[in-house]
């Protein structure tokens, strides 16, 4: 199973959100670059970026900043925020980003989104951020009213190569995981299955590992130093955590 130490940027420093209420941050550091090299120091070959200010407002508000952690050799990068066309995902990709993730424009507009998919590839994930089983857009304010298991399984048949499935009312709480949902999930969909929201102890590693999703975002849990990132890599199978 693949970690991604998570960064969320907002007004240019590093912040994590209590169920991504934009009121309710705790910052963690005024360099991201500098946090994303101590993930790579410490053995993470793979790291979740959100621009969270182009989450909120459409813009590439935190653009070079992303630009600058993509610099980062032998780390995978998957990044979102503020990705609403095209052009966007070009820009990302020509920055050096891995993987763009498309969330909003995800929840907006399948069609659009599908032939995204079918373009980009591997290069373009769709992220699903739900709440009472419903998909978030807009920077997690917007109730979509779309049931976010019938769009995970639409993009699933739609040939994209990985989810990562938000669950909001555990984001940034340190509550623990819902193991059952994130199990449903990699049972039903064809792509790979990546878990975000509640992670808490290394008693909620094992429960995803056993799940079979590919891959756990740490958030606030390696933030607040109640896990420690080396032994959590260590539990998911550092060998396995490698560049996809």
């Amino acid at each position: 199973m693949k970690i991604f130490p998570a960064i969320d940027i907002k007004n240019g420093a590093v912040v994590r959100l209590a169920q991504g209420r934009f009121e309710d941050e705790t910052v963690y550091s005024g360099d991201p670059a500098g946090v994303a090299w101590g993930f790579y120091e410490q053995g993470a070959r793979n790291i979740h970026v959100v621009d969270l200010d182009g989450a909120k407002d459409g813009k590439l508000a935190n653009f070079d900043i992303i630009g600058e952690i993509a610099g980062i050799r032998g780390m995978f990068m998957e990044a979102g925020g503020g990705v609403r066309d095209e052009e966007r995902i070009k820009a990302y990709l020509n920055a050096g980003v891995d993987r763009v993730i498309l969330g909003t424009l995800a929840a907006r507009d399948f069609e659009y989104t599908r032939r995204m998919i079918q373009k980009f590839g591997r290069a373009v994930a769709v992220g699903v951020d739900a709440a009472d089983n419903r998909a978030a857009a807009q920077g997690w304010l917007e109730d979509s009213g779309i049931d976010a298991f019938e769009l995970c399984r639409r993009y699933s048949d739609a040939g994209v190569s990985a989810i990562i499935y938000t669950d909001i009312s555990k984001d940034g709480m340190l509550s623990g995981i819902n193991a059952e949902l994130y199990g449903r999930l990699a049972d039903m969909l064809k792509c790979e299955v990546i878990a975000s929201g509640g992670i808490a102890g290394m008693d909620d590693i094992a429960a995803l590992k056993k799940t079979g999703v590919s891959g756990a975002i740490l958030g606030k849990s390696i933030y607040s130093g109640a896990l420690n990132l080396k032994d959590v890599l260590e539990l998911a199978d550092k060998t396995d955590n490698t560049m996809p």
